[in-house]
């Protein structure tokens, strides 16, 4: 810390009782100074010859032969009262970090300025601040600090401004001529901490970018954003610099912000410091990680910001949504909410991602009269979407564990990134099955609405041996998992797909009878869950098969990974090799009479004979599940 010595006397102040202070000399004291709560008995000649105020306030007690001043409001009060009266006898005064603008501020009051004594201590002050405080990194900091409670003085005196230039400028300035020693205060390296064998005293590692945001978390919110501002403005820092200077304020002032929340604290003081990060957000996308944004949403609702606050947060996030983990999305819904988590922000953040993709961005020209629509095309890549999609995937699971959440919720947010191109479809039947599983109670058509988000055909093998084992899907999902992994199966091995009974088909393609007293009947079947009897069958022809292929799991491909893959196929095939057998079991139990019920018992999915099952009337309509 840089310092300066003023005057060669020795300090002859001394003390009698708590508020009196006087000179030890053998000359008689000639006037009393009030400084607050505190008493001066000084001498007239060394004050007047340096303070111009002093001069005038003696000249006021002339005439009223009291012989004592007030002063009530110097800033710093006696202290730097104190500091100014030792200068004026030539007392040996030490200025530091700490105390010179609190003595610049009382010597203004004053009025010791060079028209009243050349070498002042307004000019010997403003000469150590130049020369040395603003050189110093660590002094700048100090000083800018120790300005807060000399306001509106320090200001007025350009104090403030001086500091925050001073700090904004060795901010920017290239690492090279960083002096790593009064730099760097985070975690130390090997070699400061003694622990490199390599380390031989010379430090060759390179100062980092952001060497300065540890040091600057000390200031308070409102100085901050000042310096900050004006390091934004020289344009000479990266917008990851600035957003790390963010970030690294965020976890300092905000207690248990690394876990996503606020401890305690002021709450209406944290709400400022939320609002003014956010205003400080740098504008380039990728300045901050979507994982501290979605942190700062966190922090904004928890402390009921503002909603420019939060839009602009949403905003933000949504432009780089596809970094974001399903933990961070987990944000707590407000309190009296019956849900856990807040899944409309989270609806929003999605819109926000969706918005960027205008693809059918439109501008009018009038080109002979006419209206004419030119189209760009999305900046969102394909691998954006999928990340995107897959993030959904998993944040519905977790969210389907709340037994509260409606269904329009989780089929709204599904249905939001539904047109996103997926190869699998396991993410989705996941968070479905989770779904039924915490929520048993939905109605038929509650239950039938969720399955059809989910693209059967896209559904791995694993899955499909789940599905088919699954008792909480409805009948119509099972069969169309092993319809449609019959046709996968048939297609790996090149053979043609094999035939399927009429009632099958009708399910699967959608075709419709003209049966009417057993269609509602039927369908309302088919949307029912499989019973555990209906499935036992399933059941069987699955373990029988899981214990078939014990040879073949053992097997090994050309790079030496287990054939599991292979294996599972193999199930799935047997399975779908006996599904006439099982489907005529389960079709058995689902018959229903109606009009023309003796054609109708006649007939079942089972049937051995594809003709004959065309040659019968047609059970009933039914819509294929998408």
């Amino acid at each position: 810390m840089k310092f300066m010595k003023l005057g060669s006397k020795p300090d002859s102040f001394q003390t009698d009782g708590n508020n009196v202070r006087y000179v030890a000399t053998d000359l008689a004291t000639d006037i009393i100074v009030n400084v607050g709560d505190s008493k001066f008995y000084l001498h007239k000649f060394p004050l007047l010859s340096k303070s111009a105020r002093l001069q005038k306030l003696v000249a006021n007690t002339n005439e009223s032969n009291t012989g004592e001043i007030y002063i009530s409001d110097i800033p710093g009060g006696p202290a730097a009262f104190e500091i100014c009266a030792k200068f004026c006898y030539g007392m040996t005064v030490t200025l530091n970090a700490y105390n010179v603008v609190v003595s610049r501020c009382a010597a203004e009051y004053l009025g010791m300025h060079e028209s009243i004594e050349k070498g002042n201590l307004i000019y010997k002050i403003d000469v150590f601040l130049s020369s040395s405080i603003f050189r110093s990194w660590k002094d700048s900091i100090i000083v800018l600090q120790t300005t807060k409670s000399l306001l509106p003085i320090s200001e007025e005196l350009k104090l403030v401004s001086q500091c925050i230039d001073s700090i904004a400028t060795k901010a920017c300035v290239d690492v090279s001529q960083v002096d790593w020693s009064y730099t760097y205060n985070r975690k130390k390296i090997p070699e400061e901490n003694g622990n490199d064998p390599n380390w031989n005293g010379v430090r060759n590692r390179p100062v980092p970018k952001d060497w300065w945001v540890e040091e600057l978390c000390e200031l308070e919110i409102d100085l901050y954003k000042r310096v900050l501002t004006n390091i934004k403005t020289k344009a000479v820092l990266s917008a990851e610099v600035i957003g790390e200077a963010l970030k690294a304020y965020a976890y300092r002032r905000f207690p248990g912000f690394s876990k996503g929340m606020i401890q305690g604290g002021d709450m209406a003081k944290h709400r400022s410091t939320v609002d003014t990060i956010v205003w400080l957000l740098p504008e380039e996308k990728g300045g901050v990680s979507c994982s501290f944004l979605l942190k700062m949403l966190k922090a904004a609702i928890f402390l009921d910001s503002g909603d420019m606050t939060k839009g602009e947060l949403v905003r933000r996030i949504g432009q780089q949504l596809e970094e974001a983990s399903v933990n961070d999305l987990l944000i707590r819904a407000a309190e009296g909410e019956p849900t856990i988590y807040d899944v409309t922000v989270v609806q929003k953040i999605v819109e926000e991602f969706l918005r960027q993709d205008q693809s059918a961005e439109i501008e009018s020209l009038e080109e002979r009269h006419e209206l004419q629509e030119v189209r760009r095309p999305g900046i969102l890549s394909d691998a954006s979407k999928l990340m995107v999609a897959k993030l959904i995937d998993g944040y519905l699971a977790e969210i389907s564990k709340d037994p509260h959440l409606p269904l329009l919720k989780f089929v709204d947010l599904a249905e939001m990134v539904r047109g996103f191109s997926q190869p699998s479809h396991d993410g989705l039947y996941r968070a479905i099955d989770m779904y039924l599983k915490e929520h048993p109670g939905i109605s038929k058509s509650e239950r039938k609405r969720i399955c059809k988000l989910m693209d059967c055909k896209k559904l791995s093998v694993d899955a499909c041996m789940h599905a088919v084992q699954n008792e909480r899907l409805p009948l119509r999902v099972v069969v169309q998992v092993l319809f449609f992994e019959q046709v996968r199966a048939a297609a790996s091995s090149g053979s043609s797909t094999p035939d399927l009974p009429k009632g099958m088909k009708d399910l699967n393609n959608g075709s419709h009878g003209s049966s009417r007293s057993a269609t509602t009947n039927t369908e309302e079947d088919w949307d029912a869950v499989a019973s555990a009897e209906e499935l036992k069958a399933l059941k069987g022809e699955l373990a029988s098969l899981r214990l078939s292929s014990g040879v073949g799991g053992s097997e090994k491909n050309g790079d030496g990974k287990g054939s599991v893959d292979k294996a599972a196929v193999s199930k799935m095939r047997g399975l779908l090799k006996s599904k006439k057998k099982v489907f005529a079991k389960l079709w058995s139990s689902k018959g229903v009479q109606g009009e023309n019920s003796g054609s109708d018992s006649s007939e079942s999915l089972g049937s051995a004979n594809p003709e004959e099952a065309k040659s019968t009337p047609s059970r009933n309509r039914r819509h294929s599940v998408s």
